[in-house]
């Protein structure tokens, strides 16, 4: 019988802290989402567990000091409705900090510093 291996110690963004088990927090999985995959509006949000998008963007910008492209759009809603939302968006110019976020928010608390661009 073959004995299982030592997993490795780093996680990767999307998959969480293997070390606990836990999944990304609701923050982390939001950054990851528009770093790597694009802009987000509330709707879309949904799906990454965020259900108050415009908060965890505040959050982000005002406890770690990112800046998000803001564009008003018309979709509908979940009824077929018109409605206007905000998409953001991180601009290239952010992405090294995010990136520098993203990995202090996958550590676990002890092990968190202050981020420095």
């Amino acid at each position: 019988m073959k004995k299982s291996q030592p997993q490795s110690k780093q996680a990767s963004p999307s998959q969480g802290d293997i070390t606990t088990g836990k999944a990304p927090s609701k923050i982390a999985r939001v950054l990851q989402h528009m770093l790597y995959d694009g802009s987000l509006i509330r709707f879309e949000a949904e799906r990454l567990g965020d259900h108050c998008l415009h908060s965890t963007i505040s959050s982000l910008a005002n406890s770690y000091g990112l800046k998000f492209q803001r564009q008003l759009e018309r979709v509908p809603n979940h009824w077929g409705e018109p409605c206007t939302v905000t998409r953001y968006t991180l601009p290239p110019s952010e992405h090294r900090r995010a990136r520098n976020v993203l990995s202090m928010l996958c550590k676990p608390i002890s092990q968190r510093q202050q981020v420095v661009a």
